[in-house]
């Protein structure tokens, strides 16, 4: 018999995350690497295990994510997005309380654009009076 995968996508900023959860011991691997050695803050991986940790299935999952775009907290953000959704095809039951905790919305906050003939986003270059 084939062993059970759950596969969810998640996005954040320009990060997208691919995960799958796979019966095991809770093991954490992104990009064929342990979670530990690809991301260098702790927080980063305290981040993407929320859910697991939420719904109790820290100990139930391997998770194995493959990610690519955007900085570390935005790959962290993608990944947790990611393992959200896949709880989701594994337990819909556990809908409410994922969405309660905002795990299942799409963080659409991305960097605004430089506009030309300003220094930023938003900024502008110093007016002069005289």
């Amino acid at each position: 018999m084939a062993e059970t995968r759950y596969y969810a996508t998640g996005r954040r900023k320009t990060a997208v995350a691919r995960c799958w959860l796979v019966a095991g011991s809770g093991k954490v691997t992104v990009n064929t690497r342990p979670v530990e050695q690809f991301f260098g803050r702790q927080t980063d991986s305290m981040i993407l295990r929320n859910p697991l940790v939420l719904t109790e299935t820290a100990d139930k999952f391997d998770v194995i994510a493959s990610v690519r775009g955007g900085g570390a907290s935005g790959q962290a953000g993608a990944i947790r997005h990611g393992i959200a959704r896949a709880l989701l095809n594994f337990n819909p039951d556990l809908r409410q309380l994922l969405k309660r905790s905002g795990f299942l919305t799409r963080d659409s906050r991305k960097k605004e654009r430089k506009k030309y003939g300003q220094r930023g986003a938003r900024a502008r270059f110093q007016y002069s009076k005289r």
